[in-house]
């Protein structure tokens, strides 16, 4: 059996990754996290509880484990702050944790080391679908959070060139789900919860029109493209990953496959919260500063390598996915805040 360290457990993401590993009798879970931790997470997970930017720390949760999955990354959950729009210290922040949670792995020798980085990295793709080996020839992000996640990746790689690290890297794309920032979840960030405002579309947009948001905001146009992935897919893209063997040295874009324009998105998510589509209307934000250097015009990642390397595709439709999601929140009794 593997013991797992499990970075930002508490995020979307996270939920979803704890879950699935429960579900493994294959491992053994230990998390480490400075949020409080729901009552099911600590009754089936060892948990760890301390500032992973302090290396002693990051030494703490990672002894004993044979594998690392970090997810964590500021959510500005301290001071209810988007980070999005505080972009140095997201930087500051993210780049604290990889150096000691990397470090701490690298010290303690970890069998697999796996890194949760976000479709951000492709921020500016002229590649579509864009597929993995695509990140060479694409330019550098514009934006902190996608640089943060590309610092992330930069990290990994050369932790393996120098000391030996085994590592994988996943970038999940447009994630959403149960949990997310229209769950209630503070702050925005690039991995937590799930990427930020503007890859967070389905998330924000549920969060508009169960509050009673009308017309429903967008950043830009509408015509901007995403590729929203239901955060189960995604975890069990993850774990699919880390155990196995053809995931060593390789990074995995861990997408759906449909591509929709942000407008035709708005317009599921109407449907699925039960409102009458006479009242559909979309009010497009003028997208300025740091926001806009991630509302790209299109994000469609490729699965291809995910499919012949790992098995692994994409299982839950949209519309059902959304719908489900719709569900749970209404059952939580929690929107989150809006922007």
């Amino acid at each position: 059996m593997s013991r797992v360290l499990l970075t930002g457990a508490t995020g979307a993401i996270g939920t979803a990754v704890v879950r699935r590993l429960l579900s493994d009798p294959a491992y053994e879970v230990r998390i480490s996290e400075e949020r409080p931790v729901p009552r099911w997470m600590r009754e089936g997970c060892e948990v760890h509880a301390g500032d992973l930017r302090v290396l002693d720390q990051a030494r703490r949760a990672t002894a004993g484990c044979s594998h690392v999955i970090h997810l964590a990354a500021s959510a500005g959950a301290d001071a209810g702050a988007d980070l999005q729009r505080l972009p140095h210290t997201l930087l500051e922040f993210n780049n604290a944790l990889h150096n000691t949670v990397i470090r701490a792995a690298i010290e303690l020798d970890v069998e697999r080391f796996t890194y949760v980085s976000s479709a951000l990295v492709f921020e500016r793709a002229s590649e579509f679908p864009t597929t993995e080996a695509h990140l060479p020839d694409c330019p550098t992000p514009l934006s902190a959070a996608g640089f943060s996640e590309l610092t992330g990746e930069v990290y990994c790689r050369a932790a393996h060139e120098e000391h030996g690290l085994q590592y994988t890297i996943c970038r999940p794309c447009d994630p959403y789900g149960p949990g997310g920032a229209a769950a209630g979840e503070p702050g925005v960030a690039a991995n937590v919860g799930g990427e930020v405002a503007d890859t967070n579309a389905v998330d924000n947009l549920i969060a508009q029109v169960l509050s009673g948001r009308r017309p429903l905001r967008i950043p830009g146009s509408g015509e901007q493209t995403r590729t929203p992935t239901h955060v189960d897919d995604v975890a069990d893209g993850i774990v699919t990953a880390i155990g196995s063997p053809r995931g060593l040295g390789e990074d995995f874009n861990l997408s759906a496959a449909r591509e929709l324009a942000v407008a035709e998105l708005a317009r599921i998510v109407w449907a699925a919260c039960g409102e009458d589509p006479v009242d559909f209307a979309l009010a497009p934000a003028a997208v300025t500063g740091e926001d806009s250097t991630v509302n790209v015009p299109r994000r469609l990642p490729s699965v291809e390598k995910a499919r012949e390397l790992l098995g692994w595709q994409a299982r839950i439709e949209l519309e059902d996915g959304i719908a489900a999601t719709v569900e749970s929140i209404r059952e939580r009794g929690s929107i989150g805040s809006l922007p």
